[in-house]
């Protein structure tokens, strides 16, 4: 700020005028945390293990409800404290177990049995969730998802925490993991391809077909079942383009989406002998154009080591003359998709071998070739 200098005889003259400060650092500037709050901290993290500690200990590792837990005197604001601090965590939405547990399809099933009704059949995405496929999206990480159960017969369940409705079941429709009732991975493969979109249909299909061995005979063979159901074009579709070679959800959506930008389809998987490196396996490739386009995920592409090996891989590939396209999970976005497409597609454009715009004939060794043949008038 600056005011007008006094006496000074001109009326454009300024002072500047400096105020003490009266705020503290710069918010962006991250202050170190005194050691008696770094004490503070450690006692409260004690304090919240010793009480998950002693809950376990009444409650056993898991898994059970808040109407379990309030029998043994422990408030739904505990259970939410121990979730919070990593000492719990909700395989479903109303249910707990310590977060020591390692996952697996009985404790998925365990932990379904305590919310699911006698009369209800475990559908769709949560029956995929038994069947040890995950096709939930990343939102339901945060909030997860109601249990989706359907009911043969009888009016649906309305409880809470569960997303009811009815389905026509065969017997042989529905089995049972860990006294829980639940479509079998055919049928489930069949109604998630249905009912859900493109991209997790895909996914499902490919899933269900490495880890279940489900062939696409016997997914065509249930067609016919499903005929004026809704989404059964789109199941009618996708079968033949699944397959059970096919390693990750995003390798799926890849191919399908080279599919419906009307490209040629890649192979999911292709070997190749490289020399100094001996057999290297790349992903949705076209082994006669040497073209790959390979997904980089978190699982196994975050570590130096798997970073500086793919490199390498890579490299080798590149110096065998493959073009290799590399897609990351920011690769799914419009733009983003746009981008690596239209590298695909002129690399395509660039290794297929041109047609002939006109027809050429052959006449033997000395006259291999002509545009036309002569017309031989009588």
């Amino acid at each position: 700020m600056a005011v007008r200098g006094a006496g000074s005889g001109r009326s454009d003259a300024f002072t500047p005028v400096t105020r003490p400060s009266t705020c503290g650092p710069h918010p962006c500037i991250r202050r170190q945390p005194s050691t008696r709050r770094v004490r503070r901290i450690e006692e409260v993290s004690d304090r919240v293990h010793a009480g998950g500690m002693d809950i376990l200990d009444r409650l056993g590792p898991g898994p059970f409800t808040y109407a379990i837990a309030r029998e043994s005197g422990v408030t739904r604001a505990q259970l939410r404290h121990l979730v919070d601090h990593g000492v719990l965590r909700r395989p479903l939405r109303g249910v707990y177990v310590a977060s020591a547990l390692r996952d697996s399809v009985d404790l998925r099933a365990r932990a379904a049995a305590l919310v699911v009704p006698p009369r209800g059949v475990v559908c769709d995405l949560s029956a995929a969730f038994l069947h040890g496929i995950d096709l939930l999206d990343f939102a339901s990480l945060d909030l997860l998802p109601d249990v989706e159960v359907v009911s043969a017969a009888g009016e649906p369940t309305r409880r809470n925490g569960i997303f009811g409705g009815k389905r026509t079941l065969r017997p042989e429709d529905v089995m049972s993991i860990g006294g829980v009732r639940v479509t079998t991975p055919l049928r489930t493969a069949c109604d998630v391809a249905r009912l859900r979109g493109r991209l997790r249909a895909i996914a499902a299909l490919d899933a269900f077909r490495r880890e279940h061995q489900v062939t696409e005979t016997q997914l065509t063979a249930m067609l016919p079942r499903f005929k004026g159901h809704r989404g059964v074009v789109q199941l009618r579709e996708l079968v033949p383009l699944s397959t059970d070679e096919a390693d990750s959800q995003p390798e799926s959506w890849i191919r399908l989406m080279i599919h419906d930008a009307s490209l040629p389809m890649p192979e999911p998987q292709v070997w190749t002998l490289l020399p100094e490196w001996g057999w290297v396996r790349t992903e949705n490739a076209y082994a006669h154009l040497r073209i790959a386009v390979e997904y980089d995920g978190e699982e196994f592409h975050t570590s130096e080591d798997d970073r500086e090996r793919d490199e390498r891989r890579r490299k080798a590939l590149r110096d065998a003359g493959w073009i290799v396209i590399v897609v990351r999970k920011d690769g799914f976005s419009p733009t983003a998709r746009q981008r690596w497409m239209r590298e695909l597609a002129d690399a395509i454009a660039l290794r297929s071998p041109t047609a002939p715009t006109k027809r050429v004939y052959s006449r033997g060794p000395d006259h291999p070739a002509y545009r036309r043949r002569r017309t031989v008038r009588r």
